[in-house]
């Protein structure tokens, strides 16, 4: 089947191409490679472990070709020998993602093949690729966009999700979402430059009955009847008007049992709304999040970071620092989370008492994220609550503290070419809850980054960073030099130093160059283990030593 589907769309696109090689339309072609490539050693020290392959590489080569009305792709991924850290199923190599779209003149696309969405936030339906975390979710099928009518988006899409090298037909999704401006049809709106969209979303997962696993309650053995189908509802409003931005989201899902919440038979929702302000010189931003029981797969008894039809946003910054991302925080989809974060940022004036003669920003950040206050059912077998309820809870009923992070910085040109910016952050994490145990770690993290700009040509940038906590691994320190020699060079030297606990040097020296489209990096040096976060998904990173190479290319 899977062969049958590449030339079928293989073909699809050679005629494609064929028949616009004969109009007068041209056709652009688009690409990339990117390869990224350790040449492991092995250090006991370190925690490395073994290594099988003398040489680990993810690679990713793709390429579209695009014309007035048609657009198809093709990517080929050799993963074969994977880099340190990415699930067992990562493994393989092979052309997975292959589509092709149809545009028209009248807002009217079809695609077929492989293809990314998200409807309104992603709290029940997002499927993208982040690399980095060895995330690809698409679904393989068919989506029709329609924007034919005025201030009207509609989407309709089915088809079968993709897990590494797996597109399981056991289970198949059907979505649609569709979003109204409003405003296109309230002139009043328009008068007073209100702009307001409401939308809704679907999500319909079916199981095929005769190839479901069979799962027992605990302690007996009656076998869990597990629904077939699952379906998936969001409504959700935006509202902009001048320098305020508001949206509310709500979402919700049927009985889902799986891996994730322990099988148990409870509804999942989600409430997220979040207001904003932003002028010349001064911004705002509240946000909350209540969710439950929300992680949503396209099957229920996988674990970890695969299979996600839906992605709950982050409300925790998202650090850039090293010892500020030390310990970033994972989004508690299954058990559920209250989640708040507010931002204030301000632009001191020239020529004033804190903006000096260049001026001052400072920023400062919140994010407070808490569990839910649960209360357990009674189990009916045994001790555990699978095939139950689960629990019981009141909405605005919130349990221990997960999260929160404090954090305010401050940005400051002291002369024409030097510039310094410098961070503080307090820091509670909750090591138990979010990565199954080590208990609680309160910590307190110093920047210090600092960019002098020698001439055009040259840039020297400096970085100093302290962790301080007595939990954990105890302090860490952290330096950086790094010396950008334009338009080509960039040559950069670190060191992570656990000063706390291991007393170990986690040093990396660098040299990137760039030449037009291409990219290379070689560098060599030590990396510590732990995660590596993006939007509140995280992936674990063993700690590995070794030659690092990366190239990048755009066509």
């Amino acid at each position: 089947m899977k062969y049958s589907f590449y030339a079928s769309l293989l073909v699809a696109m050679m005629s494609v191409a064929n028949a616009n090689a004969q109009s007068n339309d041209g056709i652009a072609i688009h690409g990339s490679i990117q390869s990224d490539i350790l040449v492991p050693q092995e250090d006991q020290k370190l925690g490395t472990g073994t290594y099988k392959d003398d040489v680990l590489t993810n690679t990713y080569a793709d390429i579209s070709l695009d014309s007035k009305y048609v657009e198809a792709g093709v990517r080929f991924e050799y993963n074969e020998h994977p880099l340190p850290g990415f699930e067992p199923g990562f493994k393989g190599w092979g052309v997975p993602h292959v589509y092709a779209k149809f545009k028209s003149n009248n807002g009217v696309d079809l695609t077929v093949g492989d293809f990314y969405d998200q409807f309104g936030s992603g709290l029940i339906f997002r499927t993208y690729e982040e690399r980095s975390l060895g995330i690809d979710n698409a679904i393989r099928g068919a989506r029709l966009n329609v924007s034919a009518l005025k201030g009207v988006q509609f989407k309709f899409l089915g088809g079968v999700q993709r897990r590494y090298w797996d597109w399981d037909t056991d289970q198949m999704l059907t979505g649609t979402d569709l979003e109204i401006n409003l405003d296109q049809y309230i002139k009043s709106l328009r008068d007073k430059n209100i702009t307001w969209m409401i939308g809704g979303s679907y999500v319909y997962l079916d199981y095929d009955q005769n190839k479901d696993k069979t799962i027992f309650a605990t302690g007996s053995n009656n076998r869990l009847k597990l629904p077939m189908s699952v379906h998936a509802f969001d409504l959700r409003s935006s509202l902009q008007t001048g320098n305020y931005n508001f949206l509310a989201e709500y979402a919700w899902r049927t009985q889902d049992p799986s891996a994730d919440n322990g099988y148990i038979y409870r509804r999942g929702n989600a409430v997220l709304v979040s207001a904003s302000y932003s002028n010349r010189g001064i911004s705002a931003l509240l946000q909350a999040k209540r969710s439950e029981d929300m992680a949503f797969r396209s099957n229920r008894f996988t674990t970890g970071t695969s299979a996600f039809l839906n992605n709950m946003p982050a409300f925790a910054y998202q650090h850039t620092y090293a010892l500020a991302a030390l310990y970033p925080y994972a989004t508690q989809a299954a058990p559920g989370e209250w989640a708040f974060q507010g931002e204030f940022g301000y632009n001191f004036k020239r020529h004033t008492l804190l903006g000096g003669k260049y001026g001052t920003k400072l920023k400062l950040n919140v994010s407070h994220i808490r569990g839910l206050d649960k209360d357990p059912v009674e189990p009916l077998y045994g001790t555990t609550l699978r095939g139950t309820e689960g629990y019981t809870t009141g909405f605005f009923k919130m349990g221990g503290l997960y999260y929160q992070d404090i954090n305010v910085q401050m940005e400051k040109k002291l002369t024409k070419s030097f510039k310094l910016n410098l961070m503080y952050m307090n820091q509670y994490y909750n090591k138990t809850v979010i990565e199954g145990k080590g208990g609680v770690i309160k910590s307190n993290i110093g920047v210090a980054e600092g960019k002098y700009q020698i001439n055009k040509r040259y840039t020297l940038r400096g970085e100093l960073q302290y962790l301080s906590t007595s939990e954990d691994q105890g302090d860490w320190a952290y330096g950086l030099v790094e010396l950008s020699a334009l338009p080509y060079l960039m040559f950069t030297v670190s060191d992570m130093w656990n000063t706390g606990e291991t007393d170990i040097h986690y040093y990396m020296a660098s040299v990137t160059a760039s030449f037009k489209a291409h990219r290379l990096m070689v560098g060599y040096g030590k990396t510590r283990a732990g995660y590596n976060c993006s939007g509140g998904v995280c992936r674990y990173v063993p700690a590995s030593k070794g030659l690092n190479v990366s190239y990048n290319y755009t066509f």
